[in-house]
């Protein structure tokens, strides 16, 4: 084991953090600390070389028959999740990222520190070297013949049988949660396996990844209320982003033709079961398409994301199967509405008789809301929750679309879609408005609905609107929630389980 000359410090522990020293369990822990130093170890070594990954052993030495010594030495490093004493023989399970490996440790072999291994808990951190061997029960091991604390835990894991299955508190203690729920893990690697499939599928089709500012002096592209904060030097109230759309059209606007990003978006919003109020989007635009080219370009990304990540389109979510494969059902959003109304073009109905369908619905009607508002309020709380295959829910009404293009054969719609799966909304797509006359218009629409108390209405930004006067060419976007997608592919139920650190409100000290 690795020397220690440095003198105790177990009662400068005691002092910082009283807790650990009150309680029955840590105070061990601290008391064993105190012992690994006198014996002059060092139990928070700088380093350790290792050379195999559990895996890597698994893999290589797999076929090895019961009761098999081999020369092969090796060096293994991870945390103790079992301890079994059987007199003058122990055995170890160490975890590391890519699994489990026994450390078989007899005194014969390393010698006096085999009495320094009654100060190695559940929870340390353990580096051994030895030589790769089978138990006469045929478990792989490594014979250790020398050994090394690597970290000492000072507070036990959560109880072995009921772990750690609280969603709030898996949250805030996401590194436990990590170590005690093997799903977790599987869940973050799904995460980077998607993000990673997401940035070829792009990068292969000539999109050029960019960064855009994530602090902005207006926050546009979305509906949605931003998060203010400071700059001092500056003496300027600035913005975190709401949507990257309109810096990367500006992009369009300077000629590149394909541009995506990935990143954080932020919007001062509730927390719910799909909503966070960080998260991570990917958004894409593309001179010379439309929304029907946008739509082709997720049917062929979803199912390639779906492969990349679980090896099929064929999923179960929610108890339920659910097939990614294209094609995609196509459907009108006012035709859908209009269904359920039992009319046809629900959005050339007078106001207040699309008020009245909302209220006897038990939708709460905002009078500010205009017929377009009021067709997207009636299927958001009718007909969404019911798309279970996925669906593009096509053409929006002109009043909740500020930033898209008019539909070419009914002005009173856009040419948008939003991508529908299991209830709930996964992509959001337009022929990008780029008539820069009819984008102020829209603009100080959404300014007098600002006047008039929406907070979340699209700001009037000039720079954008100056932008689009020296012209852009035909373009399509999309928008696609990661967050949301990983849930679907993860068949987690809430967004917590899927971001590593959510937004929560602070435990009470």
């Amino acid at each position: 084991m690795n020397p220690d000359p440095g003198r105790s410090k177990v009662a400068a522990v005691n002092d910082e953090h009283p807790p650990l020293a009150d309680h029955p369990l840590t105070r061990a822990r601290l008391e064993k600390l105190e012992r690994i130093r006198r014996a002059g170890l060092d139990p928070y070594p700088v380093k350790f070389e290792r050379t195999h990954r559990s895996a890597e052993l698994h893999a290589a030495f797999g076929d090895l028959p019961p009761g098999t010594e081999t020369d092969q030495v090796v060096s293994v490093a991870g945390r103790v999740r079992l301890l079994r004493s059987f007199g003058r023989l122990v055995f170890v399970t160490l975890e590391d990222a890519s699994g489990r490996i026994q450390l078989f440790v007899e005194p014969n072999t390393v010698g006096e520190s085999f009495d320094h291994l009654e100060l190695v808990d559940l929870g340390d951190w353990l580096g051994a070297t030895g030589r790769v061997m089978t138990t006469r029960k045929g478990e792989l091991s490594v014979k250790v013949t020398d050994y090394a604390i690597l970290a000492k835990g000072l507070r036990p894991l959560p109880d072995k049988w009921k772990g750690l299955t609280d969603v709030e508190a898996r949250s805030r203690r996401r590194y436990l949660d990590l170590i005690v729920n093997p799903d977790s893990r599987r869940v973050a690697v799904l995460r980077s396996k998607v993000v990673s499939e997401l940035r070829r599928q792009f990068d292969a089709r000539g999109y050029l990844e960019v960064e855009t500012p994530v602090l902005q002096t207006q926050a546009g592209g979305a509906l949605a209320r931003p998060f203010v904060t400071h700059h001092n030097a500056l003496d300027l109230d600035m913005y975190l982003r709401i949507a990257t759309e309109l810096h990367l059209k500006r992009l369009i606007v300077g000629g590149f033709e394909k541009v995506y990003e990935i990143g954080k978006v932020f919007r001062n919003e509730g927390i719910d079961s799909t909503h966070n109020p960080e998260f991570t989007m990917l958004e894409s635009y593309e001179a010379f398409a439309d929304y029907h080219d946008i739509a082709r370009l997720v049917e062929e990304v979803l199912p390639a994301v779906a492969e990349a990540a679980l090896g099929t389109t064929e999923i179960t979510y929610q108890g339920r199967p659910l097939s990614l494969r294209p094609p995609y059902r196509r459907v009108r959003m006012v035709d859908l509405v209009g269904e359920e109304l039992g009319v046809k073009a629900p959005h050339r109905l007078d106001r207040e008789r699309l008020a009245e369908e909302a209220a006897r619905r038990g939708i709460a009607v905002d009078p500010g809301w205009g017929a377009g508002k009021l067709v997207e309020e009636l299927f958001d709380h009718l007909v969404a929750p019911r798309l279970w295959e996925p669906t593009f829910v096509l053409d929006h009404p002109v009043e909740t679309s500020p930033l898209a293009r008019r539909h070419r054969d009914d002005p009173d719609l856009t040419e948008r879609f939003e991508l529908f799966v299991a209830g709930s909304e996964y992509a959001n797509a337009f022929s990008e408005l780029n008539d820069p006359l009819d984008q102020r218009a829209r603009f100080l629409a959404q300014a007098r609905a600002r006047a008039g108390g929406d907070d979340e209405a699209h700001p009037v930004d000039e720079d954008y609107l100056q932008a689009l006067e020296y012209g852009m060419p035909p373009t399509g976007g999309l928008g696609i929630g990661v967050d949301r997608l990983v849930m679907l592919l993860a068949d987690r139920h809430h967004i917590r389980e899927v971001i590593l650190f959510p937004t929560l409100r602070p435990e009470d000290p």
